[in-house]
């Protein structure tokens, strides 16, 4: 079998029951769906029930988040290449399944486009991936599709809570210079749902842990140049002003600046007055 589609849902009845519509509405069927349940209570069951006779494994009981159900559909998974198509995305139409088969031949990874259901904008992959091009962003999960020996071979990481599928990439593409392709077909529509200032906080915290395993330190240090200015030096100093960036104190800076700005404007109104009433002795 050449394709299995996992779906991992936890509390998302209504986005779950998008996801699985879009997957057994294709008109061409010959793949593997895989629905993995992280013990939901709000319904998700019964809507996987529903459709139970269009998907050939699933299983409803508490794990450790995201990456632990990705690594619990890999290991059932019997095809080639494995797509993870989580509660609330869905595939952009009814015959992608067949498009995307028809063109997996040997490559390590295959991307086709992600299109974002809010703003229905598309990301765009370079040709090249490098460093460089992880330095700045991640890659479209969701409209990947990877072969599920590379998958065991560099399991998800499921100490991480946000950046295991971008430490992947890395591993994948940049340490093991695996081969990949990039389709010109939109796979996918993203649901944006629940993406938060604070998730991308964490997200920063995590990508730090993750390059201070996997890269050498000057190469870490050059993801920090790329990021943060060429003036960036490894001190404590520059790693204080980087962690407070990370924080969300958009408030207390406003409130700051405008005590500043009034205190300023007192000292101001107090030149004034004593230039226009000097002290005399």
């Amino acid at each position: 079998m050449k394709l299995s589609i996992i779906t991992i849902n936890y509390n998302n009845r209504d986005g779950l029951r998008k996801t699985i519509e879009s997957v057994v509405n294709q008109t061409w069927q010959d793949f593997e769906y895989i629905v993995i349940d992280g013990g939901s209570t709000d319904g998700s069951v019964e809507v996987i029930k529903e459709f139970a006779d269009h998907i050939d494994y699933w299983v409803s009981e508490p794990d450790k988040g995201i990456y632990n159900a990705m690594n619990k559909g890999i290991a059932v998974a019997n095809g080639e290449y494995c797509q993870f198509l989580n509660s609330g995305d869905t595939l952009s139409d009814t015959n992608v399944a067949k498009c995307i088969v028809s063109v997996l031949d040997g490559k390590a990874i295959y991307f086709a486009r992600t299109r974002f259901m809010d703003t229905f904008e598309t990301i765009t992959i370079p040709q090249q991936i490098t460093m460089r091009t992880l330095y700045k962003r991640s890659l479209p999960h969701p409209s990947s599709y990877i072969q599920r020996q590379l998958l065991l071979k560099f399991p998800y990481d499921e100490t991480l809570r946000i950046v295991s599928d971008w430490k992947f990439w890395i591993q994948a593409i940049i340490l093991e210079n695996c081969s990949y392709d990039i389709l010109d077909l939109i796979a996918v529509d993203f649901d944006t749902n629940g993406i938060s200032a604070k998730q991308k906080n964490i997200a920063l915290t995590e990508r730090d842990v993750v390059l201070k395993q996997l890269l050498p330190h000057r190469v870490y240090i050059d993801y920090f140049h790329e990021i943060n200015g060429i003036n960036y030096t490894d001190t404590d100093y520059d790693k204080l002003f980087i962690e407070i960036r990370k924080r969300n104190y958009r408030k207390i800076i406003y409130f700051t600046t405008v005590l500043l700005m009034r205190f300023f404007a007192l000292f101001k109104k107090s030149a004034l007055f004593i230039k226009r009433y000097p002290w005399q002795i």
